[in-house]
């Protein structure tokens, strides 16, 4: 049994929603929504025999049957707009905008606790690539004092959205990193690098630790990165962790499969990957007619509540 999605937004993000979505063996796309008639991203869509539309959330309202879920690939502003709506209509969202709303989540952290929710949100790129290292780190250690992750993509792969968003990004990023870590000392950075040849992917990661233990550190993300390669095949550590005096540091590369760009646009191939592992857990509970009690005791990194998360975050 299929899971009827809808991808709504044209941009890179939702084309490459949409290749990933047509590789699933368990999600169809039933309706691909853009703004604007004859955009390359609709093109996209339609040379792909996929239904397209260009009257934007209009045309998920006038289509309610034809979809259970909505990939949202719009902005932050749109999202807030139209997300109480399509819940109210009853219909299941996983937000790959940085809006600051909806359950925060990491698949291989958090992903078996989001289930029965409403509004799913992927949080960002770079909190995508960084939080199962942070979470690692934070296993390991009792106290963060300070984190700070730097991610860098290609030009050609940052979308209109992206680049409007980049407050909302920064924001979000940073407050799912002191949700999954308990720091309250963070700072995220996304450089947009013009470079030609693109360049791939890559996020830093620092964190500011009185007594690092490189030791048990080494086993904990070696864990992290298998699991989270499990849904994005090109997530891997290019700078072994290392220690300079209380400064622990590891920076990580994405490499995208070549979906809608090609291997440098490892930032969408993160956030759209991990957005469709999380709507395929959500079609096997359909199918099997699952409905999970979340139980206010599980844990997904120590010592924190699962549905800490759950609660929309509110930022300035």
């Amino acid at each position: 049994m299929f899971l009827k999605t809808a991808i709504l937004g044209s941009g890179n993000i939702g084309c490459d929603l949409l290749c990933k979505v047509e590789k699933s063996p368990i999600l169809s796309c039933s309706m691909f929504v853009g703004r604007t008639e004859g955009s390359s991203g609709l093109q996209f869509a339609e040379r792909r025999g996929t239904a397209v539309y260009d009257n934007g959330v209009e045309a998920l309202f006038n289509n309610l049957d034809r979809f259970d879920l909505v990939f949202d690939a719009t902005s932050a502003a749109a999202h807030l707009a139209h997300a109480p709506k399509l819940i109210a209509a009853g219909k299941t969202i996983v937000n790959l905008t940085p809006a600051p709303k909806g359950i925060l989540c990491v698949p291989m952290l958090n992903g078996d606790q989001v289930l029965t929710e409403s509004n799913v949100n992927m949080i960002t790129c770079g909190g995508q690539a960084s939080l199962p290292i942070l979470a690692a780190i934070r296993r390991v250690h009792e106290n963060i004092d300070y984190i700070e992750v730097v991610s860098s993509i290609a030009a050609k792969s940052a979308g209109a959205a992206t680049r409007l968003n980049l407050d909302q990004y920064l924001n979000t990023t940073e407050s799912a990193i002191t949700k999954f870590t308990g720091c309250d000392s963070v700072k995220a950075v996304l450089n947009i690098n013009p470079a030609k040849p693109s360049v791939d992917m890559q996020t830093a990661v620092s964190a500011l630790i009185t007594h690092p233990n490189i030791d048990g550190l080494i086993t904990e993300i070696n864990s992290a990165v298998k699991s989270v390669q499990k849904y994005v095949k090109g997530y891997k550590i290019i700078v072994e962790p290392y220690v300079d005096g209380t400064r622990l540091f590891t920076m990580i590369r994405v490499t995208g499969q070549g979906g809608y760009l090609a291997s440098y646009a490892g930032n969408l191939d993160i956030i759209t990957s991990s957005a469709v592992n999380i709507a395929e857990r959500l079609s096997v509970g359909v199918s099997k007619g699952v409905v999970r009690e979340i139980d206010t005791r599980d844990k997904f990194t120590n010592g924190f509540d699962s549905r800490e998360l759950a609660e929309p975050l509110e930022l300035g």
